[in-house]
């Protein structure tokens, strides 16, 4: 198998270095690592939502976010406010340090794009931000929709026939890109 020629190793292993470079160049730019830009950039589109609601935004466990919301609190780029409708609850809002840093955020990412996109033409650049946007969208539309609870039962997961079939496909050979 040539992981060079694989799709999901590409596509992981680009994600990888890019977030590397990014986490690299933030740290000295801008003193944050690329998990606060991130937990930045997702308050910043839903601002005075919780810390479970985002760390389910996230997909990190909420136990890992709390102490990073609480380092980012102490640091003044977030604060937690009273939910006026539960007193027992907290709402996460920006303050204006991370206002500020935000459009520097997207700058620093439009950087690293930059320099990933080096020896591609405009053209294929976009082409190519197309194609992973159509392939996202077949992803996202074709999410399973078996419930967690009728896995509950089953000793193997290959006695549950779509994962059958998901298992034996998954096992098959890669030919020319393709299984």
């Amino acid at each position: 198998m040539n992981l060079d020629r694989s799709f999901g190793f590409l596509v992981h292993d680009v994600a990888r270095l890019f977030g590397r470079r990014f986490n690299q160049r933030a740290l000295l730019f801008l003193g944050l690592t690329r998990a606060q830009c991130k937990v930045l950039g997702y308050l910043a589109r839903n601002e005075g939502i919780n810390q479970a609601g985002l760390a389910d935004l996230l997909e990190i466990k909420p136990m890992t976010l709390v102490r990073q919301i609480d380092r980012m609190e102490e640091d003044g780029w977030i604060e937690r406010r009273p939910d006026p409708a539960d007193r027992r609850a907290r709402r996460l809002v920006l303050t204006e340090k991370a206002r500020l840093i935000l459009a520097r955020i997207l700058d620093l990412s439009n950087e690293v794009r930059t320099e990933a996109f080096v020896g591609l033409s405009e053209a294929e650049g976009r082409h190519l931000i197309d194609i992973l946007a159509r392939v996202h969208g077949n992803l996202s539309e074709r999410v399973t929709s078996l419930a967690v609870s009728e896995f509950a039962d089953l000793d193997e997961p290959s006695d549950h026939p779509a994962l059958g079939v998901a298992m034996v496909a998954a096992d098959l050979p890669q030919v020319g890109g393709r299984r």
